[in-house]
């Protein structure tokens, strides 16, 4: 029965790793959503292998130099203002939370404006190479998440690297699926969007934990993972809810 162990570990990590690529995969999606419609599969497909191949890499290289991304690398001292002490994985965390916040609103703000340019050949008419390029950030900040819980689940490294690339197999049976509906349901794309914002929300909070981070004498405290699923989940049934009410009222007229 030696082999159960490994194999119970293995379920587990692939509910978690799928679990944990949903806010990955909707930023593909919507990340692939700005570019023209010929180059929208193309997109997705290299996102979400780039996704797989990330995690990979970053598995091998963690599991060797975990150390490394712990050690603190400066540290900042502006008396009562900010104080923290910053190393690689804090760092990773507040780039990558900072840039999701940025597109979230960024997107929302075009959205709000209206911007009839996202409805010609089906996006916005971006560049392949700069969506991918964007993907391919995102996809080093959602790895770290990815690969430190397979890390602390086990240390048997074949079972990671295979719950790794079933997730992405999952993730790419989902992506057509996730761009379509979104397409379908454009009302749902700033649902997407706000949720992509607390995302950023919950990485900075979490860099800056890591960093230890005091701001004007308060330290900064990570976003509990039940709270934002919490909240993502009464999102969703407040869009729903408003929806079909929306609906009733469209009916009564």
């Amino acid at each position: 029965m030696d082999w159960l162990e490994p194999v119970l570990t293995l379920l587990m990590l692939i509910a978690l790793e799928a679990v944990l690529g949903i806010d990955n995969l909707l930023y593909i999606a919507i990340e692939s959503g700005r570019v023209p419609l010929k180059d929208q599969a193309r997109v997705q497909r290299i996102g979400i292998v780039g996704a797989v191949v990330m995690r990979l890499i970053l598995l091998l290289v963690l599991v060797q130099l975990i150390a490394v991304f712990q050690t603190p690398l400066f540290h900042v001292d502006w008396g009562s203002a900010v104080q923290g002490h910053f190393n690689g994985h804090s760092l990773i965390a507040l780039v990558g939370g900072g840039f999701i916040v940025y597109t979230a609103v960024k997107e929302v703000w075009h959205i709000l404006a209206h911007d009839l340019s996202r409805e010609e050949g089906g996006g916005m008419n971006r560049k392949p190479a700069a969506a991918i390029g964007a993907i391919a950030l995102m996809n080093v900040v959602f790895s770290f998440d990815s690969v430190l819980t397979a890390i602390a689940l086990t240390d048997v490294l074949w079972v990671m690297a295979s719950a790794i690339v079933v997730s992405g197999l999952i993730m790419l049976w989902l992506a057509n699926r996730v761009s379509a509906f979104l397409k379908k349901n454009r009302a749902y794309e700033v649902l997407g969007l706000f949720i992509l914002l607390i995302v950023g929300i919950m990485l900075l909070s979490e860099g800056g934990h890591l960093a230890h981070l005091e701001l004007f004498g308060g330290s900064v405290q990570p976003l509990n993972k039940t709270t934002f699923y919490f909240v993502v989940t009464v999102l969703i049934l407040v869009d729903l809810v408003q929806s079909k009410y929306q609906r009733k009222l469209g009916s009564n007229d």
